[in-house]
């Protein structure tokens, strides 16, 4: 095992060893990531272990629940403030767990829908805004945003240029609903959606969804990782041997 001696370690040392570079030891010191250095007589920094162990656990707490939360997480194990550090990767395991739900049911959805039949249907099946808008439960302001980011583009009346939604079109806003609730970004549903207005295929959402399923599982592994290195460091915070 690795011992936990005070050592005293160069910038480019801390660097190495946490896997980033120069700089970004620099700024995780400025940023309250990493306890301040100490100073040699002629202003050299003198880095100890929990430098490398804080910034092993914010790489990983980063990538978990993202850069914001990793430093609040960190500065609260360097103050010894363990129940507002616990809280604080509690509500990280929570908003992914919430993410995990809803991309289940987006999974089961996006299934169901992608597979539903689009043919022979009425022009009276067609929807206003006002009533798609009811259906999914969202505002009309989303749906003319959706419209906009040609997402989910319904017909418009000639003369007063109102939203009209056919089935398939119905259809293509209930994707886009189910994906944005999973989580997924517009700018990939650019991207997705006229495939699936061109192909019909469930495929490309399954495809998506299971994207969004990998990411997820990588941010639990890193929290996982991080949680231990965070264990680290806050044994050296209150043993007083890291630096």
């Amino acid at each position: 095992m690795e011992s936990l001696k005070p050592r005293k370690l160069r910038t480019v040392d801390v660097a190495r060893r946490a896997g980033c570079s120069v700089q970004q030891v620099r700024n995780l010191e400025r940023d309250g990531v990493l306890p301040p250095a100490r100073r040699t007589d002629n202003g050299y920094r003198i880095y100890g272990e929990i430098h490398v162990r804080s910034a092993l656990a914010y790489q990983a707490l980063s990538a978990g629940a993202g850069p914001p939360e990793a430093r609040k997480i960190i500065r609260a194990a360097h103050e010894s403030a363990v129940p507002a550090m616990l809280a604080l990767l509690d509500a990280a395991h929570a908003r992914l767990d919430t993410e995990r739900t809803e991309l289940r049911q987006a999974k089961r959805a996006a299934e169901a829908i992608s597979d539903e039949p689009i043919e022979d249907v009425r022009p009276a099946d067609s929807m206003s805004i006002s009533e798609l808008a009811a259906a999914l439960g969202v505002r009309p302001s989303t749906l003319r945003h959706w419209d906009a980011e040609g997402l989910a583009i319904p017909d418009r009346d000639s003369t007063r240029g109102t939203r009209r939604y056919t089935p398939a079109q119905v259809r293509d806003a209930r994707i886009v609903h189910q994906l944005r609730k999973a989580g997924y970004r517009i700018e990939p549903l650019r991207t997705l959606m006229p495939e699936l207005r061109r192909t019909r295929r469930s495929e490309e959402v399954i495809a998506a969804l299971a994207a969004r399923d990998a990411s997820i599982e990588a941010r639990s592994r890193a929290l996982l990782d991080g949680a231990a290195a965070l264990s680290s460091v806050l044994s050296l915070v209150t043993g007083n041997s890291g630096s």
